[in-house]
């Protein structure tokens, strides 16, 4: 803002002059001619040899400043900077993400504790020492529980009383079945218990029972009960787990006079020197191919020994 002091400019005394006709001098009457109540300058002392100047200011009343108001009277523009458009990017994409996770955590929610996937029927599959109602019959506390809520560990838990079970396996098939694959215990072996047999797996345990050796195609563990447990009998029963299915069903008995020195006897009277539970997938292997070469009527084989696999023995 320019400033308003107007200077005012009275020359020296030595240079006035007086009026003629008067009696004074210029500097008087221009005191006279001046403005009543303007502050008169003062005079300078006798013999002063500088020119005086003085200034004078006059202020006027100022109002509240008002920005607004002076941008308006200005003919300012006021420019309103528009919001980056990655930060604007960045909200809409939380937005959008925020919704989605609110939409699915309802439909989580809702599929959770929906009625609508109450259990109703189980399917069983893989078995053959149980009955698939007896599977049925054990899950039935978890009937009209919804299928999320249901875990493995549920199914497992509910099953332990079936020692047959090994393992399960369990899908969830909506609006409300539930598919259970059964994993049974295979059993390596029977075991006599008087009159009857019992059916062990490789851990010993007892699966089932049977009058008739022959309907399971078994071969049978001398020592009887008192086997189960025992060293013997696991080392027996571990060579037992190991072989194929076509090779166990021509057993006859299995028996072991140590830990190392493991006996089979297939049906028709040869015998299998196996030795050791060490090695034995590739001694059961070896066992395989050797049962599988043509036999030589002339030099009947009566002893497989498959004891060191890598150099197998025939006699």
């Amino acid at each position: 803002m320019p400033s308003s002091r107007r200077p005012t400019y009275a020359p020296a005394a030595r240079n006035r002059r007086p009026d003629p006709g008067s009696g004074k001098t210029a500097a008087n009457n221009a005191g006279d001619n001046a403005p009543k109540g303007a502050a008169s300058s003062p005079t300078p002392a006798a013999g002063g040899s500088g020119d005086v100047i003085t200034a004078s200011r006059s202020v006027p009343d100022q109002a509240p400043s008002n920005p607004a108001k002076e941008q308006q009277a200005s003919g300012a523009t006021v420019l309103a900077f528009p919001e980056p458009k990655g930060r604007r990017r960045r909200k809409k994409i939380l937005l959008a993400v925020g919704t989605v996770l609110v939409l699915v955590a309802g439909l989580l929610a809702g599929a959770v504790y929906s009625p609508v996937l109450a259990l109703q029927n189980v399917s069983v599959t893989g078995t053959r020492l149980l009955n698939p109602a007896q599977v049925q019959a054990a899950l039935e506390p978890l009937r009209g529980k919804p299928l999320p809520q249901i875990s493995d560990n549920d199914v497992r838990r509910l099953l332990d009383n079936l020692i047959q079970v090994k393992s399960v396996s369990v899908e969830a098939r909506p609006p409300s079945t539930l598919a259970v694959a059964v994993h049974e215990r295979v059993p390596v072996a029977l075991v006599k218990q008087g009159e009857q047999y019992q059916l062990v797996d490789v851990d010993g345990v007892q699966l089932a029972t049977t009058d008739d050796p022959a309907s399971a195609s078994l071969p049978v563990i001398d020592g009887g009960a008192g086997a189960i447990g025992q060293d013997l009998f696991r080392a027996t029963a571990a060579v037992l787990g190991a072989l194929p299915a076509d090779v166990l069903a021509k057993l006859s008995n299995a028996s072991a006079q140590s830990v190392d020195a493991v006996e089979l006897k297939l049906v028709d009277g040869q015998t299998i020197v196996w030795g050791n539970a060490s090695e034995k997938e590739l001694k059961a292997k070896v066992l395989a191919a050797l049962l599988k070469a043509p036999a030589d009527p002339k030099n009947p084989v009566r002893v497989y020994d498959v004891s060191v696999p890598r150099h197998p023995v025939t006699r």
